[in-house]
């Protein structure tokens, strides 16, 4: 789908490339900025964790450099990836092992701009993931924790976070909903509001309050609006149209 958010992981030891890099892509539509990683072993660690559709990947890092890291995932299960680095010579052993691009630092915005489209060109390409998201990875004090799906209640919108409530418990993920929602399985989560997703069978009953308000109940007592739009089809998900 062309009009699918790409997220994107950022590998960079200078902080200030990393931003060169960030700073471009906010530019640009449908793209998400899934984390950044300031050496390789991060990088190995953020692109199993997050499985990122694309990732911009330095070459030259302290340690384990941008080839180290695809050697240490694999080339066949890399994301798409457009390496970084300061020295031209640099760029063929990039394509050797599979890259989509290669941009040479310091790059214009024009020639970022034709790597991220040959790079999108390629995703489209590619068959769309069969499987949807089973983790959801979240940073919390320097460190990520993974949080199953399957033990997600509901997913509430605040500000530029999403947080995914797990009982009694509540992680922020910086994530838009959209891309949340389009990333969860849908026969078993369902977007009640532009501010709400819930898990279909955490809901226990369908309320319609006074003025023609809607709204459903949870397992565990929590109640959700719903949008107007969108009753008629949560009715039917739960086998409440009569």
């Amino acid at each position: 789908m062309a009009d699918r958010t790409l997220r994107v992981l950022i590998v960079d030891d200078e902080p200030l490339a990393r931003q060169r890099i960030e700073d471009l892509l906010v530019k640009e539509p449908n793209m998400s900025i899934a984390g950044a990683a300031r050496d390789g072993d991060e990088a190995v660690a953020l692109i199993r964790d997050l499985a990122p559709d694309l990732v911009f990947l330095d070459v030259q890092m302290p340690g384990r450099t941008g080839l180290d890291v695809v050697q240490a995932i694999g080339a066949e299960m890399m994301p798409p990836t457009i390496f970084t680095t300061a020295y031209e010579q640099f760029a063929s052993k990039a394509f050797d092992v599979a890259a989509v691009d290669y941009l040479v630092k310091p790059f214009d915005d024009e020639r970022f701009a034709q790597a991220l489209a040959r790079a999108r060109k390629v995703i489209a390409t590619h068959a769309p993931k069969s499987e949807y998201l089973d983790r959801i990875p979240v940073e919390s004090r320097g460190q990520i924790r993974v949080v199953p799906v399957s033990k997600i209640d509901y997913i509430t919108a605040s500000g530029p976070y999403a947080e995914l409530h797990v009982g009694e418990r509540v992680f922020a993920v910086r994530e838009k909903m959209q891309t949340l929602e389009e990333q969860l399985d849908p026969n078993v989560f369902f977007r009640i509001h532009r501010s709400a997703i819930v898990r279909l069978d955490r809901i226990d009953a369908l309320l319609h309050a006074a003025g023609g308000d809607y709204a459903v109940r949870l397992k565990d007592g929590t109640e959700l609006s719903v949008s107007r739009s969108r009753r008629e089809e949560l009715e039917e998900r739960v086998g409440a149209r009569r």
